[in-house]
């Protein structure tokens, strides 16, 4: 079984967020296979589903960002899941774009900082979604934690789009194959 963990902030103040692209992706993916993510365990909301014939467990810790990683060893131990997929957000990948690897550091990311020192490794996938403007930003924290625009939106959905056949694609043909046509 694979593990599949969107990261983000709990809370309806984030909902729009920068931070949340990855419950956001999450929440697309329950929806195309029709089930939600609402069974709490280990700290998080997590849901069985089946995607490209595979058994999924899609996750969203509820720990906040810079926590997630309790979320996700928790779960790991709990599953005996050797599979790994992290979705989050990436302030150095310009908005629209995604970028996948098969392991790799934390770049500056709280939420894989975390997951990689509780899980002892940086030995998983990980989807990131691209955040950064076209502007220079002055406080990056703030920026993150703002909503998109209006004008974003449409941006945000197809972004959102393209990562969820991203993730189909890595389930059913492998990383190699998702990363050489999305990368």
């Amino acid at each position: 079984m694979w593990l599949i963990v969107g990261l983000g902030n709990p809370g309806s103040e984030y909902e729009w967020s920068r931070h949340n692209l990855g419950f956001m992706l999450i929440d697309k993916l329950a929806s195309d296979a029709q089930v939600e993510v609402r069974r709490r365990e280990c700290n998080g909301l997590i849901a069985r589903a089946e995607l490209e014939s595979t058994k999924v467990l899609l996750v969203k810790p509820q720990t906040y960002m810079n926590l997630s990683g309790q979320t996700v060893s928790c779960l790991l131990a709990k599953h005996s899941s050797e599979k790994l997929i992290v979705i989050s957000d990436d302030l150095a990948l310009p908005i629209g774009s995604i970028r996948i690897r098969e392991r790799g550091s934390a770049g500056g990311h709280n939420g894989l900082k975390s997951i990689i020192a509780s899980i002892g490794t940086d030995e998983f996938v990980r989807l990131r979604i691209g955040i950064q403007p076209e502007h220079p930003i002055n406080d990056s924290k703030k920026f993150v934690l703002d909503s998109f625009a209006r004008s974003e939106r449409e941006v945000v959905k197809e972004v959102i789009d393209k990562s969820a056949t991203a993730i189909r694609t890595i389930l059913k043909d492998g990383v190699l194959k998702a990363m050489s046509e999305f990368n």
